[in-house]
């Protein structure tokens, strides 16, 4: 049991221990890697969709969804800035360095930390595609939505959902680890007082 078994070239074919580094790290990529895949292909997918099924009429419905074809410039749901295209580029790289290293400092056990992260990573990941392979913009297809007569909710696409969802989730993991910490802080004050 003891030592580390390498294959051809030194390949590591077996990590005995669990709680190393690299095995930690490995989980980690392995839990981010499925949610990121899954996400970016159904962002791909959707996209293709979107531009081949709403190419001439530019609207549509699914059901009670409405769809219409769009290309942004901005960034997410259509908010301004259009124009800076390698500005928004350099911005997607330099946050998802930015989720990297979150992702490295994330206990494995966090699973919504970790799924948060992946979640963010895909979503920016495929409107990059989009900014990197043309310069209309990123293809958003999914509303507007009637808010009620008090306007219309901007239209987007999966990895719009995908970086919202997970920026939120990922906050309430900050804070939730933010809030331990701090109970951990007075309970070792509070133990200190009685001693």
């Amino acid at each position: 049991m003891g030592g580390r078994r390498h294959g051809f070239l030194g390949v590591r074919l077996v990590e005995p221990f669990l709680g190393t580094g690299r095995a930690r790290m490995n989980r980690k990529i392995l839990n981010v890697g499925w949610l990121f895949g899954l996400i970016l292909v159904l962002d791909i997918f959707t996209k293709q969709w979107a531009l081949d099924a709403l190419a001439h009429e530019y609207s549509a419905s699914f059901g009670w969804i409405p769809l219409h074809l769009t290309f942004n410039t901005g960034v997410a749901f259509g908010l301004g800035v259009g124009g800076f295209r390698w500005i928004i580029v350099a911005g997607s790289i330099l946050v998802m360095a930015a989720l990297a290293v979150l992702l490295r400092q994330a206990d494995p056990a966090d699973r919504l930390r970790i799924a948060a992260i992946g979640s963010v990573m895909a979503g920016a990941t495929g409107n990059l595609i989009d900014r990197l392979r043309w310069d209309r913009g990123v293809v958003d297809f999914i509303g507007p939505f009637n808010l009620f007569g008090l306007g219309s909710f901007p239209i987007f696409n999966v990895a719009d959902m995908a970086i919202t969802c997970g920026a939120f989730v990922l906050a309430i993991s900050l804070w939730l680890e933010e809030r331990a910490v701090e109970r951990s802080k007075a309970a070792v004050e509070t133990s200190t007082d009685l001693v």
